[in-house]
């Protein structure tokens, strides 16, 4: 498998690079704890928006601020791993922040794509996309699929056995 997990600096230098080559980079980012069938559906269509899909995920502590003591689920050398292997996945970033927004600002990416029910101007990455003319698009959710409903279904499951 070619690499495709770097650290942020090095990422700015191949989009940067990949820009200037005229190529359309879509950028997403979250915690993908426990990937399912609802982020691989997400990740392809984000990746079917450009030439080049970039993925920043959520840092372990991050998550644990986001999610709470008991997450992640899947450490983030795992996490990142995984979704480097995903064939709609170009490159992937770790960030440590609650917010992507230093990620966003450093790669400039034409496309921020966000899964669900949010209102582009809502969201709290807004105006640092807007800031350098970047689009936001909006990609529908698999219904009932999501890393909550696959814990409770977890635990329902070994309580009833």
């Amino acid at each position: 498998m070619r690499r495709k997990i770097y650290p942020l600096d090095e990422l700015v230098r191949i989009v940067s690079r990949l820009k200037s080559e005229g190529e359309r980079i879509v950028f997403t980012n979250g915690c993908f704890d426990i990937l399912h069938v609802g982020h691989v559906r997400y990740l392809q269509a984000a990746r079917n928006l450009g030439d080049r899909l970039v993925v920043a995920v959520n840092s372990d502590a991050s998550v644990r601020s986001l999610k709470g003591d008991t997450r992640p689920f899947i450490p983030e050398d795992e996490r990142t791993e995984i979704l480097a292997a995903l064939e709609c996945i170009d490159y992937v970033t770790l960030f440590a922040e609650m917010r992507p927004h230093r990620v966003i600002e450093s790669l400039q990416p034409h496309i921020h794509t966000k899964g669900g029910d949010y209102q582009a101007e809502d969201l709290p990455e807004a105006p640092v996309v807007y800031g350098y003319g970047g689009e936001i698009v909006i990609i529908p959710v698999t219904e009932g699929h999501s890393t909550s409903s696959i814990v409770r279904h977890i635990l329902d499951r070994h309580q009833e056995g």
